[in-house]
């Protein structure tokens, strides 16, 4: 019962997503669209009830109980980067917005990237963590509380690999790609590169004849003034 409430709430996760987007920008209806998204920790909350109720009535902790715990730190931790994502490019595509800025790929911008969805993870195994450590203490010592408490360090162990595949791209960032630089033109061996022709004079070409002596005639009118 538990992995098929975990498979409706996943798929009832992106009904409810497409379903909030569509009333959003389609429909023209934010409103309606916001209240649709912020359905969907209601399908973690009836999980988390849901898992709760089975342990009370008696069920054994088993990888069940784990996975739902996990399924519900995943969406706490990563679930609004997805509906952030998702949410830009419907905004793109049916709203006639922008293109949503994607995340740096190079440098340490990139591992400062990587670092914030670190910190997602993180979150996420605290959660699981806190709810696996609550459903231990719901069944109390007559129970076999072992299985519950293993799925912690799954948890951790996830975020640990996470962890250190984000410190990568700090110790090793990520380069640009060079550009190539411009070609010269190639040319002929044994043939001189020919010139640029040169630009024609907005003045036209006169012959000296044809130009007044402008300064001789001033130096004369000069001398007859003097005299």
């Amino acid at each position: 019962m538990i992995v098929t409430l975990i498979v409706v709430c996943e798929v009832g996760f992106w009904v409810l997503l497409a379903a909030g987007l569509a009333t959003r920008y389609l429909l023209k209806m934010p409103r309606t669209g916001l209240a649709l998204l912020l359905c969907e920790p209601l399908l973690e909350v009836l999980l988390l009830v849901v898992t709760a109720i089975d342990l009370k009535n008696g069920a054994d902790p088993n990888w069940r109980h784990g996975i739902a715990a996990l399924y519900i730190g995943y969406t706490v931790g990563h679930g609004h980067r997805t509906v952030k994502w998702l949410d830009g490019h419907a905004a793109h595509r049916l709203g006639g917005a922008p293109p949503p800025v994607g995340p740096p790929r190079y440098g340490m911008a990139r591992a400062r990237h990587e670092g914030a969805v670190w910190l997602g993870t993180v979150t996420a195994a605290a959660v699981a963590s806190g709810l696996l450590l609550l459903a231990a203490r719901y069944v109390g010592d007559d129970g076999n509380t072992d299985g519950l408490r293993s799925w912690i360090l799954v948890a951790w162990r996830a975020a640990g690999i996470h962890g250190l595949i984000a410190l990568s791209y700090a110790i090793w960032p990520k380069k640009a790609p060079e550009r190539a630089p411009e070609k010269a033109p190639e040319q002929t061996p044994g043939k001189t590169p020919e010139k640029a022709p040169e630009k024609a004079s907005a003045v036209p070409a006169r012959h000296p004849q044809d130009v007044p002596d402008l300064p001789v005639g001033r130096a004369r009118e000069d001398e007859e003034q003097v005299r």
